[in-house]
């Protein structure tokens, strides 16, 4: 219908005074009197949503002065709200009159005044009662309140849905049909409703609508709701209307990432696979396969580890943050997914290829090789001069550290495969110590070779004592820097972990470590990666998988 048509003055004036008269059906006389004249008021209902679904909301008010009382009166008239398609009818002229942008307080009020009747017309049911004002009229139909107002909805539910994707027939957005201030009213009109589990397809079509406009056209608060649901596990909605939800609301999207971290951070986890299976929940691997979301979540993991100092469950969750993301791009089936690299542009891409290969796409006996060939690459990278800042410094270390796995075998591959140890023990000197002011970097190297050699004479005695570990336990206690103690934690771990004497005594001296330097939660990660690691590869003798299993047990207990 075009915008110039006009619904006639008459016909406002004459059913305002029958809407007065009727106020809300309460005598016999003014229910027979609603009942003879219903379809004519449905018809007339029709006619005025067609012509106000074309007009601006102000336009439409300035030319129908009438209609704010005539709407308001009909819907608290049960008798005119509970007939076939009225009801429905009388929500769309509703949404038509939101204005999307207000200008002004009247403008404002005017909003506010809609919202509590769209929220009236669907709560008035008393969705979970049978109160007596409300089931009067819907009994003698036959039906219970709670049946009649299902129905009511799921057909209200089915025609918006109807709609609004006929607006965008075979991904071709038509222009005019529906105006983007009627989509944001219709966002607006869910938001009492979001939880309603009949609603779900009006907003996943919703999140997935675009329309063609320049700028967002669902409210604010409508997407802020949906995400608050979604993260608190009251609704359940497609993975595609998730996505498009953090693609076109980016604090929904922050919102989301920071409380995985907070679920990460506050949860107990007592394994890698309960770690995992929170962020698989939470959708963002699978999300972040659109370079737009990963890089927001990727500056976010980035503050957080500087805000937390490194915290260990705040890099464990990274770490598989990652793994997963790669699992969910691998598992993708588009035709034209964007390459991995694509996601690290700012980084050298023979080191980025290095660091995506999983470890178990190689065999075993290849581990070391490519560890020393990641080690080369970085070592030239850093000391070139051109890496002078310490953001750049900073970005790099990051992208090392995000695929963690690969340092946890580095630390390994120290211990138990014949390798040449200087460029194993560089990658791990710069994940722990990446700056090299005052030499820091150079005198990690020295101290960890010092302890890494004292292990080596240690690792085939069959028979050790606490007493023969002591000298590196001292170096832990002495050494001022953090960072070399962390490395050289990581390296006394995983001796008593695969060593043939450590076994015996590894209960004991991880107890004395954590009681002396505080390192209950970083000894703790350690542990739960390797457990994860082995149970993956499950080439690992049982005897060190039970000595992981009994270590956990009473360090979780502790943490």
């Amino acid at each position: 219908m075009a915008q110039g048509t006009t619904v006639p003055k008459l016909n406002f004036e004459y059913w305002l005074d029958k809407a007065i008269e009727w106020g809300q059906a309460t005598t016999l006389e003014s229910q027979k009197d609603v009942c003879l004249h219903l379809p004519q008021l449905q018809e007339f209902l029709h006619q005025i949503y067609e012509t106000l679904k074309h007009m601006d909301s102000i336009v439409a008010i300035q030319q129908f002065p009438l209609i704010g009382q005539l709407l308001g009166r009909l819907c608290w008239n049960p008798f005119v709200i509970g007939y076939d398609e009225s009801q429905k009818t009388l929500m769309w002229c509703l949404c038509c009159l939101y204005s999307s942008e207000p200008q002004n307080p009247v403008e404002l009020k005017a909003n506010s005044w809609i919202r509590s009747l769209l929220c009236h017309l669907l709560s008035s049911s008393k969705w979970e009662s049978n109160e007596a004002e409300t089931s009067t009229f819907i009994s003698t139909l036959g039906y219970t309140s709670a049946d009649y107002y299902c129905h009511l909805v799921k057909n209200m539910v089915f025609s918006l849905v109807t709609e609004l994707r006929g607006n965008q027939f075979n991904g071709l957005n038509i222009q005019g049909r529906v105006s983007a201030s009627h989509v944001n009213a219709v966002s607006l009109f869910c938001l009492p409703l979001i939880t309603l589990p009949d609603l779900t397809p009006l907003l996943e079509t919703l999140l997935l609508y675009h329309g063609g406009a320049s700028k967002e056209i669902l409210s604010s608060e409508f997407l802020e709701a949906v995400n608050e649901a979604f993260l608190k596990k009251k609704i359940s909605l497609p993975e595609s209307a998730i996505f498009s939800l953090w693609l076109r609301h980016l604090p929904s999207l922050e919102k989301a990432t920071l409380y995985l971290l907070d679920q990460l951070v506050s949860i107990q986890l007592n394994s890698l696979e309960e770690v995992a299976c929170v962020i698989k929940d939470s959708l963002l691997p699978q999300a972040a396969s659109h370079p737009a979301i990963f890089r927001i979540v990727n500056e976010i993991f980035k503050n957080a580890l500087m805000e937390t100092d490194g915290a260990p469950e705040v890099m464990t969750a990274v770490q598989v943050f990652t793994q997963l993301f790669l699992q969910a791009h691998q598992n993708e089936n588009r035709q034209h997914k964007f390459p991995l690299k694509a996601y690290f542009p700012r980084h050298h891409q023979p080191l980025v290829t290095a660091l995506l290969r999983c470890p178990f796409e190689l065999p075993t006996t290849q581990w070391s090789q490519h560890l020393k060939h990641i080690s080369d690459m970085l070592k030239a990278l850093v000391e070139d001069t051109n890496i002078s800042s310490l953001a750049d410094l900073f970005e790099i270390w990051f992208l090392i550290a995000r695929f963690g796995e690969w340092l946890d075998i580095a630390a390994e591959q120290l211990l138990k495969a014949a390798v040449e140890p200087d460029a194993l023990l560089w990658l791990l000197a710069f994940y722990y110590c990446p700056q090299n002011e005052n030499q820091q970097r150079t005198q990690t190297m020295v101290e960890a070779q010092t302890v890494y050699n004292h292990l080596m004479k240690l690792f085939s005695c069959t028979v050790l004592s606490v007493k023969d570990l002591e000298a590196a336990v001292h170096s832990i206690m002495d050494i001022e820097q953090c960072c070399n103690q962390h490395l050289i934690t990581h390296l006394l771990t995983n001796f008593l972990l695969f060593s043939s004497g450590g076994h015996m005594i590894a209960q004991e001296f991880i107890y004395h470590i954590t009681e002396t330097t505080d390192t209950s939660k970083e000894v703790c990660s350690l542990l739960i990666r390797t457990a994860y690691r082995i149970n993956r590869n499950g080439e690992e003798n049982q005897r060190t998988v039970k000595l992981l299993n009994e270590l956990l047990q009473k360090l979780t207990l502790k943490v």
